[in-house]
């Protein structure tokens, strides 16, 4: 476990809880309609694509691509300063959602629109392990 000090530290919610604990455990999970199997992210108390009012959390590939991307060059505050240059991406998961994160052990010069990523997690604390993605 990497310092961490002074980085901004989710908080789980009654909603966002089966997330984190996932990702505590290794595992990329997302709510799954029960009415019309689409996946989604963020959590929510009903589907966001048919109004459904049960949804189950599910595990998933983690496997996606990259649909945009930046390269922070300047950290948002001195806990970030270490990790300077790193890439912010929109990934786009096999499932369909989207999940904005990380992509590690690329060099911020080769990254592309596309490319094939999957997830890693990195732990934070004892209770929050952070997915972040790389290169596939």
């Amino acid at each position: 476990m990497s310092d961490h000090a002074g980085k901004i530290i989710p908080r789980p919610t009654p909603e966002t809880r089966p997330y984190w604990d996932a990702c505590r455990n290794g595992q990329l999970q997302l709510q799954r309609c029960d009415s019309c199997g689409a996946y989604q992210f963020f959590p929510r108390m009903m589907c966001c694509h048919c109004n459904g009012d049960s949804v189950t959390w599910t595990r998933v590939s983690g496997r996606g691509r990259v649909l945009s991307y930046t390269v922070v060059r300047r950290p948002v505050s001195k806990a970030y300063a270490a990790e300077t240059p790193y890439i912010v991406a929109l990934v786009e998961l096999e499932e369909g959602p989207t999940l904005m994160s990380n992509v590690t052990g690329c060099d911020p010069d080769a990254i592309t629109v596309g490319m094939p990523v999957e997830v890693t997690f990195e732990k934070w604390t004892d209770e929050i392990s952070i997915p972040k993605f790389r290169t596939a």
